[in-house]
């Protein structure tokens, strides 16, 4: 085990959260409005008495940016779990399905499979993990019978007081953070770098944000708006949910 530097972790920090910024970006510029649409449920807009298109924009557009930036932003934090643990314990991104992590600590071989918050998954999903991990451990232990593997789940922020779940070990938040780098402050010592240039950033996002919102607000008018600038709520409906009848070929 050596000794974790916070100067190369700041460092880590302030080169790659650009990355996280640009697939921001870029997720919100591959948005096409008939997809979305699609996707989303009109009654529940008819529901809450929404009567303008930009209302229908904004609640479509901000949904998907909170789903995706969850799922970008839990990608780069495994990218910054697996910087730290090989600087620390010469760990690894792993290469067997299922797996983030690999690292030996104490005689023992960790796998980690890394989430964002404790709460991620449904009863078959946490059921794929544990089979994922039943797998590695047949994987690594056809080179090496006597290996002491030990599967953990491990989550960057949050609590579960409970953390032996019998076939893994489950470490949130700072739990998570030491049990990677042996730093216990951790969790709250990589917070303030990661908001290295953070408004500069935003700013450029909320530019593309206004952008689309205003790009499909119009396009949403110009589709399933009246005349008198009425919602067209028949139209969008059959527009999302109206049956498709492929002609056959003769």
């Amino acid at each position: 085990m050596k000794k974790l530097n916070l100067k190369n972790v700041s460092q880590y920090l302030e080169k790659n959260i650009e990355t996280f910024h640009e697939k921001r970006i870029q997720s919100l510029d591959s948005l096409k409005l008939s997809q979305i649409l699609k996707r989303k449920n009109p009654y529940l807009f008819k529901a809450k008495y929404v009567l303008t298109a930009e209302q229908i924009i904004k609640g479509i557009v901000d949904a998907h940016i909170s789903s995706s930036e969850e799922g970008i932003f839990g990608d780069w934090l495994e990218g910054l779990a697996i910087f730290i643990n090989e600087k620390v314990y010469n760990g690894k991104k792993s290469g067997i399905i299922g797996i983030d992590l690999e690292f030996n600590k104490d005689d023992r071989r960790y796998i980690v499979n890394i989430k964002s918050g404790p709460n991620w998954g449904n009863s078959s999903q946490i059921a794929k993990m544990v089979a994922d991990f039943k797998t590695a451990k047949k994987t690594l232990r056809t080179s090496n019978s006597k290996l002491n593997i030990v599967a953990v789940n491990g989550c960057c922020y949050g609590r579960d007081n409970q953390s032996d779940k019998g076939d893994y070990f489950k470490y949130c938040g700072q739990r998570f953070w030491e049990f990677i780098s042996g730093n216990e402050n951790l969790y709250t010592e990589i917070i303030e770098p990661l908001g290295h240039k953070a408004k500069e950033k935003n700013d450029n996002f909320i530019k593309s944000y206004s952008q689309m919102i205003n790009k499909f607000t119009k396009e949403f008018a110009n589709e399933f708006c009246k005349n008198n600038g009425e919602i067209d709520w028949e139209k969008l409906v059959q527009f999302n949910s109206a049956i498709i009848i492929t002609k056959k070929k003769k």
